[in-house]
């Protein structure tokens, strides 16, 4: 089973971006067997506040960490757009070697 990190974006409009981050992972969990949807940062945004700074680099200071601890096989940028947070998780990605496939507007 394929590690794959889920990209989306958060920020703005927090809840309908939550919805349909959630909306994507329960599509991948019942459709795509071979891969398991990982996104950490969904417990960060639900318990921090995206709209404070410092909470918002705390929660962003965690993907990094997760990215880097060699657990992930595989990038998904999901959502309608790719947001500031999701294009620096992105440029790590392609930095370590993940491979990173572009979803948005796709699933």
């Amino acid at each position: 089973m394929k590690i794959v990190y889920i990209a989306h974006p958060i920020g703005g409009d927090v809840e309908n971006n939550l919805a349909d981050l959630r909306r994507i992972i329960r599509k991948i969990n019942l459709e795509m067997l071979d891969i398991l949807p990982f996104c950490p940062y969904y417990a960060d945004v639900v318990s921090m506040d995206d709209n404070v700074r410092k909470e918002r680099e705390r929660c962003l200071s965690n993907d990094v960490k997760v990215i880097k601890s060699g657990m992930v096989d595989e990038m998904w940028l999901t959502g309608r757009w790719v947001s500031a947070g999701m294009d620096m998780e992105k440029d790590l990605a392609i930095y370590l070697g993940i491979p990173v496939v572009d979803l948005t507007n796709r699933i």
